[in-house]
């Protein structure tokens, strides 16, 4: 889910994303502008359309007002999830922007927004937040129609290494990358790839046109002119090339025969995530990618050219695992090995993007932790899941599991708008070829329904929430009802009542694994907008200033009618005591995030909360996952005769599981890497607070 909302965040960074509409004060927080009150883009109006592999989701305009200001409009469904708004943006005569305001609704809420210079000062609001400071920077707000960023990145195209100054903070400059030629609606066209620097932690693509002019956006959600949606493949292709180029030099930088050779860890506290217990002043010792050696502190000898570290108020924990990690651009992944995670499951990735990342992390080529990926089977349908392979039958649902197979992946996870009747066949087939099934619960069915067809695993929290959800939501689980339903209903549930008591004790039978992501409930169900997500709380100041007020900061779920955000809170709570209640009743869970992954120890601190000891939150990041993949004999625990995936991190996570953020050293597959070097590769200015 969050993974959805990170992409447009990229793809309208990647456009500028910046907002408009002149208005002679900031925009007021209040009920957003609904859609019939919004501008309408008249015949003549620049028209772009927004795609992913999986087909068109919405549309993008441009067009002059007769005042001389541009208006933009946007309009988008994404599997229920809805966009409608526009921005108009006032130029002033040196091109810079004078004034604009956004008006409508996003997936996140009210989309208000506003942005004026005046008397030398540049003043800004949005739903969740306000500021201003001396004018003179380019203003990137927090949200906002993509295309609107068009003359931004026609600033950075003409402002060369000088680049431009942002409001509220920061400064970016484009480098240029190669030149191709597509085929359109008017014949062969030449767009030049570029990369915006400055705005987000990693380099931003972009692609421009013959005059160096904004042309297309391409992300996990692309945006391009209407009738050059056949060139999107082919525009990704160059630009993941061009990425994994620059990539490969930063991995060829850790991922050195020096990196490699033995290792000494001495004076650690160490996590022995076998037994779940932190022991006091332990030596480790690595080499040619092994553990070799464990004991006492001082006890254990090191060969001639050592590397030794000392541990002393730092602990040793297994490499950290991300049970819920789709698998980024190669910068994503990159930021995941320099916050500890060492390996992951990718539960959907296209076939494409999994044969190719493996086969260069394999190489050396691609700093990336050990994937274990799925593929997502979708129904054919409106609401189908972007990158799912989509079947129309049982046949062919079968087929789709054959194929997952066949291209060495681990695992097959159904969507919510498969046909509950092709579950268990297609489940059998699975499990008849080795593959792990799990995935959402598709509409109609219940959690428990899909459970008895063969599923292993229940991703997300909320699918667990299902079966205590009226017939009506579960109906529509594959719509917005799937978060809205569990808001509204979820805080009456009476989780010691016999259904939910007999759900979990089924769950706990069969060894039912259950992936809850819950860190994403709570910035959906608790944030009111305006201080940072307690996920995101140590990581402000570091990362970037753009993705700290569209993300870090951002409001949570829009608010269903007749209810309140505390309404959603004790909905959040009840969630918080049905992880609790899983656990307790002997419910294998794993940590997992569908974020970025800088989540995941939020993860592991709700776990806390829901009643695990710090010791039982790392094994559902280290040696649980590592069991549920069957890896768990060369990896997942520090023992003697495994792979010498292992942490090391400021603190001691027995008394503060927070410590699991301040990483110092990451050890992977053998290779010794510095912490500080990772982050600063990844586009991170420190260490996480």
């Amino acid at each position: 889910m969050r993974l959805v909302l990170i992409a447009i965040l990229l793809a309208s960074a990647a456009s500028g994303s910046v907002c408009a509409h002149d208005a002679p004060a900031p925009a007021q927080a209040s009920k957003p502008v609904p859609k019939e009150e919004l501008l309408k883009p008249p015949a003549d109006a620049v028209h772009y359309v927004v795609v992913s592999e999986a087909g068109k989701h919405g549309d993008q305009w441009r067009w002059q007002l007769p005042d001389g200001r541009t208006a933009y409009r946007w309009s988008q469904e994404l599997r229920g999830w809805i966009t409608e708004m526009d921005q108009v943006t006032t130029l002033a005569p040196d091109g810079t922007i004078r004034a604009l305001t956004v008006r409508g609704v996003t997936m996140s809420g009210d989309a208000a927004e506003a942005f004026r210079v005046e008397n030398g000062r540049a003043i800004w609001k949005t739903a969740t937040d306000s500021g201003e400071a001396p004018a003179g920077g380019w203003y990137i707000p927090a949200g906002g129609v993509g295309i609107a960023g068009a003359p931004l990145i026609e600033k950075l195209a003409a402002a060369g290494d000088a680049g431009v100054a942002f409001l509220p903070s920061g400064k970016g400059r484009m480098t240029f990358g190669e030149t191709l030629t597509i085929q359109g609606p008017a014949g062969p066209k030449k767009v030049q790839l570029a990369f915006i620097k400055g705005m987000l932690p990693s380099p931003v693509p972009v692609w421009l046109d013959e005059d160096r002019r904004y042309f297309a956006s391409i992300s996990y959600i692309s945006v391009l002119p209407a009738g050059y949606e056949g060139a999107l493949k082919q525009l990704r292709d160059a630009q993941e090339a061009a990425t994994a180029a620059e990539v490969k030099r930063v991995a060829q930088r850790f991922l050195s025969p020096a990196a490699r050779a033995p290792v000494l860890f001495d004076h650690v506290r160490l996590f022995d995530a076998d037994q779940g217990v932190f022991l006091a002043d332990r030596a480790v010792l690595a080499r040619d990618g092994k553990i070799v050696a464990i004991g006492a502190a001082g006890s254990v000898k090191a060969p001639a050219g050592t590397r030794t570290i000392d541990g002393r108020d730092k602990t040793l924990v297994p490499g950290i695992w991300d049970s819920h990690l789709h698998i980024g651009d190669d910068w994503d992944v990159l930021a995941n090995v320099a916050n500890g995670i060492t390996s992951f499951r990718s539960p959907g990735t296209t076939f494409d993007r999994a044969v190719d990342a493996t086969k260069r992390r394999a190489a050396g080529t691609l700093l990336m932790g050990e994937p274990f990926i799925s593929a997502i089977i979708d129904k054919k349908d409106p609401l189908a899941a972007q990158g799912a392979e989509v079947v129309s039958s049982e046949a062919e649902a079968i087929a789709a599991v054959r194929k997952i197979k066949g291209a060495g992946l681990w695992g097959v996870k159904f969507y919510t708008s498969m046909d509950p009747a092709w579950i268990a066949p297609a489940a059998a087939e699975a499990h008849r070829l080795g593959l792990h099934v799990h995935g959402h619960v598709p509409a109609t069915m219940k959690p428990s329904e899909a459970v008895a067809a063969g599923y292993d695993e229940l991703t997300h929290l909320n699918f667990v929430v299902m079966e205590a959800m009226p017939k009506a939501v579960i109906d529509k689980a594959n719509t917005r009802q799937r978060m809205e339903g569990p808001a509204r209903y979820f805080k009456d549930v009476d989780l010691d009542g016999p259904l939910m008591t007999g759900f979990v004790a089924d769950l706990a039978k069969r060894k039912t694994i259950v992936d809850p992501t819950i860190v994403i409930f709570e910035g959906f169900l608790t944030q009111e907008g305006g201080k940072p997500h307690p996920a995101y709380a140590p990581y402000m100041g570091i990362i970037s200033p753009v993705i700290e007020r569209s993300v870090f900061t951002s409001g949570g779920y829009p608010l269903v009618e007749g209810l309140t955000r505390d309404d959603y809170r004790k909905s959040y709570a009840k969630m918080v005591q049905l992880v609790g209640k899983l656990h307790k009743a002997g419910v294998p869970i794993v940590a997992g995030t569908d974020g970025w992954g800088i989540e995941l120890i939020r993860e592991l601190e709700i776990y806390q909360q829901a009643g695990f000891t710090p010791a039982q939150a790392l094994q559902s990041a280290t040696i649980l996952p590592a069991r549920v993949v069957g890896a768990d004999q060369r990896t997942g625990s520090i023992t003697v005769g495994k792979e010498a995936d292992m942490v090391l991190v400021d603190g001691d996570p027995s008394s503060e599981l927070g410590a699991l953020r301040r990483v110092v050293t990451v050890v992977s597959d053998g290779y010794v890497m510095d912490g500080d070097a990772l982050r600063e590769a990844a586009g991170f200015s420190g260490r996480p607070k």
